[in-house]
């Protein structure tokens, strides 16, 4: 790989960089407090797997329906506004999960979980994309990704690490957590303030509605944003294969440790960590597909990554493997995919006009999360229904239309933006 135009980057750029890295950290391990800890969850409040998995993917409804709100807070108004909003929200929310008395405290705590996490990456990209070039961006947006699976990665890790400890539990973990967040929002904040200039933290599109003669109504602007949406369809693909892609991957994140505890009967701490090594093995296909995202173009590397995410998948639901080659298997199904993540932040900038940033990138993450919000559930009852390899098998067949997708998109539109093409650009 080569990296070294990063070690080139404005001041500015490299504090952009640090601070929405560190925050992405934060955000996705936000994300992922539950997985680790299912069995021990479902035992603690008398509910099943399936219900969880509701829990689960209730987090993940409200994600996706503040994507846009924030969406238009960052185009509009101010991104560190949005991004400290939302480190404040999710802190606040694992503060009280760590607390609940009952199921239902756990899904407030979901509840303020998503809404925290809505906010980070309609603040996330367009900071990056404006305080950085075309040259070094799929670089950029592959350390972000990095960042954000090390934050997947460390959930099972400080719970198994804290829970180790006399007297302490998956609370007390949870707690640690949401305490670094809210420590995290103060520093991110001032920082920003201090070293990161007006030009990249505001809008890049008109100014804003406090500087007009008059303001549009809430309704006019819904109805603007909705015509503008519609009038986008590449953006609207791109949001549906994102959600796609997340299904599969959320698929696996959320019940690997389960598959690998009851399927395959290796011992819980082993299988919570496994998940920690997948995404750290992740972090670093993140940082490979950021390369592979400044020389080929988009499409052969989704293509090429969810055709493998499929394979190993299917490995696993078919269950001959002994537990170490399962756990082997697991960890590269689960990380792979991440390979195509920069590829796909690449091609929605690629994609964008520079006053639409905050919004497309919002569309995108809303079928993330529309995929997080689906995958939970369905594939928590197919486990109940029938068994982890019917539900594993599913995952695998939702991965393999990741690539019916991309087919189809670049058909469609390859000519017209070369994102189909196998080379367009090399060091």
């Amino acid at each position: 790989m080569s990296f070294s135009s990063l070690r080139t980057l404005p001041r500015e750029a490299l504090v952009v960089l640090s601070l929405v890295s560190g925050s992405h950290v934060v955000n996705h391990m936000h994300l992922v407090l539950f997985p680790p800890i299912l069995g021990v969850l479902a035992t603690e409040f008398d509910v099943t797997i399936a219900t969880l998995g509701f829990a689960m993917g209730a987090q993940a409804f409200i994600n996706t329906a503040f994507q846009l709100p924030f969406g238009y807070l960052s185009d509009t108004y101010d991104r560190t506004l949005t991004l400290g909003l939302c480190l404040v929200l999710g802190g606040i929310g694992a503060l009280v999960l760590a607390a609940a008395p009952t199921f239902e405290w756990l899904l407030v705590g979901q509840i303020l979980l998503g809404v925290g996490v809505a906010g980070h990456h309609p603040a996330h990209y367009p900071l990056l994309s404006d305080a950085t070039t075309e040259a070094n961006r799929g670089r950029v947006f592959s350390v972000h990704g990095f960042a954000g699976n090390i934050g997947f990665a460390a959930p099972p890790v400080v719970i198994v690490a804290v829970s180790s400890l006399d007297g302490l539990n998956w609370r007390h973990a949870f707690a640690l957590i949401g305490a670094v967040g809210l420590l995290y929002a103060v520093l991110a904040v001032v920082v920003s303030l201090r070293y990161v200039p007006a030009s990249v933290r505001r809008p890049n599109g008109p100014e804003r509605p406090d500087e007009r003669s008059q303001t549009p109504s809430l309704s006019s602007r819904l109805r603007a944003g909705t015509r503008a949406l519609l009038d986008s369809p590449t953006i609207l693909a791109l949001g549906l294969l994102a959600l796609v892609a997340s299904t599969a991957m959320w698929g696996i994140t959320s019940f690997v440790v389960t598959l690998l505890e009851q399927g395959y009967g290796v011992e819980s701490s082993t299988a919570s960590l496994t998940l920690s090594v997948m995404f750290g093995v992740g972090a670093v296909f993140m940082l490979v597909g950021g390369d592979l995202s400044d020389r080929f173009a988009p499409a052969p590397l989704i293509v090429g990554s969810y055709a493998l995410v499929a394979v190993f998948v299917l490995l696993l639901a078919s269950f001959v493997l002994p537990p170490s080659a399962a756990i082997v298997t697991a960890v590269v199904a689960g990380s792979v995919g991440s390979l195509s993540t920069p590829a796909r932040d690449k091609l929605a900038d690629v994609l964008s006009a520079r006053a639409d940033l905050g919004r497309n990138f919002a569309v995108v993450t809303i079928g993330i999360m529309v995929g997080s919000t689906v995958a939970p559930p369905l594939f928590g009852v197919l486990i109940e229904t029938f068994d982890f390899r019917v539900a594993f098998a599913s995952i695998a067949v939702v991965a393999l239309g990741v690539v019916g997708l991309i087919v189809a998109i670049v058909a469609r539109w390859g000519d017209e933006y070369g994102i189909g093409e196998v080379t367009v650009s090399g060091d």
